[in-house]
């Protein structure tokens, strides 16, 4: 894939990730547009939805609500997200964000620096409806 400099990305053409809750879309990635330092992307989170405990063992998070009323609890305390709040998050701490109000939350997320490959960049610490597999359909008889 070659990649132009620079380069727009719209929140549509990032793919979405409901892996761990809500509606992840890494947008500003290494793959995406040639990122070295870390990751940008937007998590939307419907009233009612979570994004799943979990840590970055190599990154910092760096949050910020543009709409929607969150809650985070960070090493187990929760703490209240408002529009046009920001919030860094510790490299190892444990994270969670949970929708509390009546609309859609959009949260813009950061990551960095980038950890050494991608798969150690995320630690997940508890399941989530949509990590679980599919319960069996039931059987009629």
């Amino acid at each position: 894939m070659t990649t132009q400099f620079p380069r727009i990305v719209h929140v549509d053409e990032a793919e979405p990730n409901r892996r761990r809750g809500g509606d992840l879309r890494a947008m500003l990635t290494p793959t995406a547009v040639g990122a070295t330092s870390g990751f940008m992307g937007l998590a939307i989170v419907q009233p009612g939805e979570r994004i799943g405990e979990h840590y970055h063992p190599h990154s910092e998070e760096f949050v910020y609500v543009v709409a929607g009323r969150l809650e985070v609890d960070l090493d187990g305390v929760p703490h209240a997200l408002a529009p046009d709040q920001g919030l860094m998050i510790p490299i190892g701490m444990r994270h969670r964000f949970r929708n509390v109000g009546s609309t859609e939350a959009r949260m813009v997320f950061h990551l960095g620096p980038l950890a050494p490959r991608p798969d150690l960049g995320h630690v997940d610490t508890e399941d989530t409806p949509e990590s679980l597999p599919p319960e069996p359909a039931e059987v009629a008889s």
